[in-house]
């Protein structure tokens, strides 16, 4: 890695880029773009971890409602990543940046030569200034072998990577004493390496997500006790990446310090 800049994973979830009716949001997948493109200019070696080629292909397609939820699933990502890497590959295109698509699966993971052969791809694309983009291979992986959801997935990319910082972004600001709509509920601002939050995580998941705020949490904990920093924030507010870098702007997140 080149020491001159510093590595961010950034993984946004499906609530962040779909709309009300379950369908991509084209605009806040450009918002994001926006973003990520600032923080190459400014210094950062940007992994994106992109949901939304599930609501990607659901908005192209009227599916029989014979099929059953495992075709399902498999029909929409096959569709679905093609749409969502062409307009990124349009957006980043606008900036000048080259993308590359990674698929991956939980096996990829296990030590050995798929691990090796996954970091060395990406290094080789970082390193000539391409951005990966990488999603689990979703038309495969239908079994137990998924990863519980594409949190988990980009806490192991971070340490794969030897990532400075995971941005996990979601539809709320991070983590609350209760639940976010409680007008008691507080934000945790700041999560120390020794201090357990499990009993504030509901372990719900998120409307259209495998993922939600327990997932989350449990990856901050084992990704920040690799000694990399972990940020929750809301990919919904504007700019939200750039304000967390520069700080010019209060932004409400929760973050985890990472173990020396």
């Amino acid at each position: 890695m080149d020491e001159k800049k510093k590595r961010m994973v950034v993984k946004v979830g499906s609530n962040v880029l779909t709309r009300r009716d379950g369908k991509l949001d084209v605009t806040r997948v450009s918002t994001l773009v926006d973003q990520i493109a600032w923080l190459r200019q400014h210094g950062h070696e940007v992994i994106l971890v992109s949901s939304g080629a599930m609501a990607s292909g659901r908005g192209e397609l009227r599916v029989d409602h014979r099929l059953d939820s495992v075709e399902q699933r498999q029909l929409f990502s096959a569709v679905g990543q093609v749409k969502l890497v062409g307009l990124y590959y349009d957006l980043f295109r606008e900036f000048g940046i080259p993308i590359g698509q990674v698929l991956t699966m939980k096996e990829n993971f296990e030590p050995g030569e798929q691990y090796l052969n996954q970091r060395a791809c990406m290094e080789v694309m970082l390193e000539n200034g391409v951005l990966p983009i990488v999603n689990e291979n979703d038309t495969v992986c239908v079994t137990e072998l998924m990863f519980t959801d594409n949190d988990e997935l980009s806490g192991l990319i971070a340490k794969m990577m030897r990532a400075e910082t995971l941005v996990l972004l979601s539809n709320i600001d991070g983590i609350y004493t209760s639940h976010p709509d409680d007008p008691n509920a507080e934000l945790i601002r700041e999560v120390a390496p020794d201090r357990d939050l499990s009993e504030y995580i509901l372990p719900e998941k998120s409307a259209f997500g495998r993922g939600g705020m327990h997932s989350k949490y449990t990856t901050a904990k084992k990704v920040s006790q690799a000694g990399i920093r972990v940020i929750i924030a809301n990919g919904e507010r504007d700019n939200v990446l750039v304000d967390l870098e520069t700080r010019k702007n209060h932004v409400p997140h929760t973050e985890f310090i990472p173990c020396n």
